[in-house]
C-alpha cells in the first residue's frame, strides 16, 4: 500500500514534481527490508536448513555450478526489485515534466506556437493516464515479487 500511495501521490503536480518511489534510495531501502525479512522468516521457519535454498536437488556434480548461480540470483533480488520500481516511476514522471515544460514554453511563445501547445497538452493527458495505470501495476509487481520471495523462504524447494 505504501508503494501504491507513493506512486499515486507523485501524479498530483502541485504536491511533488516526483514521487518518492522515483528515488533509488527509497526503493532500495524497501527492497532491502523485503530481502532481510525473507531471510529472517526463512531462518525462523527452517533454521540453518534455509541455506539449502542455494542447493537445489540435482546431481552433486552440478552443484559446483548451480550454487554460485543461486547465490548471485538470490543476492540480486533487492537490486532488481528496487531498480524496476525506481526506473518505471522516474521515467514516467520525467516524461510528464518534459511535456509540461513543452506546454508552458509553447503557450508563452505567442502567435502560432501558442496554438501548438495543445499537442503536448494532449500528450500529458495520455501519459498521465498511462502513469496512473503504471502506478498500480508497479505496486502490484512489487507485492507479487515480495510474496514469491517469501514463498521461496517458507517452502524452500517444495515447489521445484
Amino acid at each position: 500500500m505504501f508503494v501504491l500511495f507513493s506512486n499515486l501521490i507523485g501524479l498530483f503536480p502541485l504536491i511533488r514534481p516526483f514521487t518518492v518511489t522515483s528515488h533509488i534510495i527509497v526503493t532500495f531501502a524497501l527492497a532491502i527490508f523485503v530481502f532481510v525479512m525473507v531471510i529472517v522468516v526463512g531462518l525462523a521457519r527452517h533454521g540453518l536448513r534455509f541455506f539449502s535454498i542455494f542447493a537445489p536437488k540435482v546431481p552433486a556434480v552440478m552443484l559446483v555450478v548451480l550454487i554460485p548461480i543461486e547465490i548471485v540470483s538470490f543476492l540480486s533480488r533487492p537490486i532488481s526489485l528496487s531498480v524496476r520500481l525506481f526506473a518505471n516511476m522516474l521515467a514516467g514522471h520525467t516524461m510528464l515534466y518534459v511535456f509540461g515544460t513543452f506546454v508552458i514554453g509553447l503557450a508563452t511563445a505567442g502567435g502560432v506556437l501558442s496554438l501548438l501547445s495543445v499537442m503536448p497538452l494532449l500528450a500529458i493527458v495520455a501519459v498521465a493516464a498511462l502513469e496512473f495505470l503504471i502506478a498500480f501495476l508497479q505496486a502490484y509487481v512489487f507485492a507479487i515479487l515480495t510474496c514469491i520471495y517469501l514463498n521461496d523462504a517458507l517452502h524452500l524447494h517444495e515447489h521445484h
